[in-house]
Parts: C-alpha cells; structure tokens; sequence
C-alpha cells in the first residue's frame, strides 16, 4: 500500500512537527527518505515468496506428469477398458454400433446408468465381473514367477475352471486387484483438480516480477552497486532467472505430455481435453471403488465361506459341492441380469465350437 506520488511529495516536503503527525504519516514519512524504498520493498516480496511458488509448480508439473504417463501406460487400466469396449459390443452387435474399434472415455461415466433387470446391477458390475478371474490368475502366476510365499498359498491353486475352490480364490485376488486401480492412480485423482490455468498465472506473474527487479536493478539501483541490498539482489536474480526459465521449459512439456494423453485416447483433440480426461477418470474411479465394494459384498452373502488349505485334497467333498452349486448359480444369476450379452456370448462360443468340428472333419 505504497503512498501516490503525490502523497509522497507532501511527505517529503513536509517540515513542521514530526510529532503533529499520525503513527502512519510517521512511518512513512521516514520510510519515503529511503532511495526506491517501495521498489526495494517490491523486490524484497518477491524474492520472498519464489522459493515457495517454485517449489509448488515443479510439484504440480510431477504430478501432471505421472497422471500423464499412469492413464497411457497402466496395464489394468487398458484391461478394464478393453472389457468394457468388448462388453459394448456383445450389447450392440447388429446394430449401427456394434463392432466398435474404440469409445471416448466419457462413456465410462455412463457404465453406472445401465442396469440390469434387477434394477440394481449395473453394466459397470457385469465388467468388474468380467476380468476379476484373470486378474487374480495373473497375480497368482506374478507371485509365483516372484517365486514369493502367497499368505494364501497360492502354489496350491489350480487354474482348472472346475476346480471351484481355486477359482473362488482368483476371483477375490481379482477383485482386490480392480480395486487397487484407485490408489494406482493417486496422481490422476490429483491432477484432476489442479487449476492449470492457475498454474499458467502464477508462473507469468513470476517472470513479470523478475522483468521489473531486473529493470530495478539496471536502472535505478545502479547508483547503489556498493550496498549489500544490491549484491543480494543480483545474486538473487541469477538464480530466480534460473529456476524462472527451467520452469517455463518444464511448463511446455507437461503441456505436451498431457496433449499427447488426450490424443492417445481421443485422437487428435481440443487444447483442454487432456485435463478433462483426468477429471473423467477421477469420477470413474469414485463409481469403480463403489462398484468393486458391491460385487464384494454380494459374493460374500452369495458364497458360504471356504479356507483354501495347503493340500486340495483335504478340502473335504461337501464344501466343494455346495461351493460348486454356488458358483453356477451366481453364473446363471449373472447372465439372467443381462440377458442380451449372456446370448451374444452363447453365440460367439457356439460359433467357435461349430468351426472346432469342421476343422475336425
């Protein structure tokens, strides 16, 4: 709140009793008697508060970064994709739509919109359903290729579809695995709400302010090269000068990043689809996690409780029959809820066993 120019010449010229005056005149009747005292004090919040804004852009570029990379390289990710484009499909085949090669990410957000004919079960529950088993089986091979000790022995597992025991356990390592996919994507759900154009702000108001300490500096402190304020000043400048300009650097090729992110996704896209995407990701995420907690809590009421022991064979006959009848019903429960992709997949494996014959013959 530096003075006018012409509350500043009153000052100076002032020459009556100091103490007539009020505390504020006081002080600034003093403070006017410093040469450039306001453009000093200029310099001085900048070079105050640089550290703190360098230091909170080079963290939110990381984290545009990681998002970035997370949402184009995350296997997981492009599975659960994969199954709801195929999904889509089964849903759609004979019409306009069906054989679709890919969808904008937008159509994730829809997942929880269609139901099933319970009126409860969403297609994004049929999808979580739909790769739990081969998530699980990965992670037991994972883990054996680690050759580490699973706490669920997983060395014991057999990857036979009938032995229901083994495939019970796939299935609950399968659905821990879909779940992690949110705590993975930690850096997304935060590059979701960072204001880039914020951050755009910041950094130009930074460069303004180095543009007028340097003017300060070449200009008006030339007179003062001596003093102490001067030394601190240029010195402080070679290296704001520094960090300005790597952030500047940095600043285009995160924007570059999160382009290429957009397009990997959507093809070439508009300038703010990349930071749209992470926003659309972030919401999926917040209906996958409630979604993968659902599909936990309906198996637990659906399939009686069965301890994996070390030998198969001490799983005694009556667990796996009940466990058995369990599972089949959960299957028929499961193609009951969408009718329509439980027919295209009767289709597709009738289709495959019709070609197996004649390859027979």
């Amino acid at each position: 709140m530096a003075p006018t120019a012409d509350e500043e010449l009153k000052l100076r010229l002032y020459a009556g009793e100091i103490s007539q005056l009020g505390p504020a005149e006081r002080f600034l009747k003093a403070l006017v008697e410093v040469p450039f005292a306001f453009k000093r004090i200029e310099s001085l919040l900048f070079m105050s508060c640089l550290q703190e804004e360098v230091t909170t852009l080079k963290e939110s570029f990381v984290t545009l970064e990681v998002a970035s990379n997370k949402l184009k390289n995350s296997r997981l990710f492009l599975k659960l994709l994969e199954a709801v484009l195929k999904t889509g499909n089964r849903m759609n085949d004979g019409t306009y739509r069906g054989g679709a090669q890919a969808f904008k990410l937008d159509t994730l957000l829809k997942l929880s919109d269609v139901k099933g004919i319970d009126g409860k079960t969403t297609l994004l529950h049929f999808v979580v359903l739909e790769i739990i088993r081969s998530e699980g089986v990965r992670a037991v091979r994972a883990a054996r290729a680690n050759a580490s000790v699973s706490s669920v022995m997983s060395d014991d597992l057999s990857e036979d579809p009938n032995d229901q025991a083994a495939e019970e356990h796939y299935c609950n390592i399968g659905l821990q695995v879909v779940s992690s996919l949110s705590s993975d994507f930690e850096e997304v759900k935060k590059a979701a709400v960072l204001d880039v154009d914020m951050l755009s702000s910041t950094l130009s108001k930074l460069r303004k302010s180095l543009t007028k300490a340097k003017a300060f500096v070449e200009s008006d402190m030339k007179s003062d090269e001596e003093s102490e304020f001067y030394a601190a000043l240029v010195g402080f400048m070679n290296r704001a000068d520094s960090d300005i300009a790597w952030l500047s650097e940095e600043e285009k090729r995160i924007s570059g990043l999160i382009q290429s992110a957009a397009d990997y996704f959507h093809g070439k896209s508009g300038k703010e689809e990349g930071l749209r995407l992470f926003n659309i990701v972030r919401s999926f995420l917040t209906m996958l996690d409630k979604a993968c907690r659902e599909v936990k809590e309906t198996r637990a009421k659906k399939v009686p409780t069965t301890k994996v022991s070390m030998k198969k064979e001490n799983t005694s006959e009556a667990s796996s029959s009940v466990l058995q009848q369990q599972q089949v019903e959960n299957k028929n429960h499961h193609n009951r809820l969408f009718p329509a992709i439980a027919e295209r997949r009767n289709n597709e494996s009738s289709s495959s066993d019709d070609e197996s014959s004649g390859d027979e013959d």
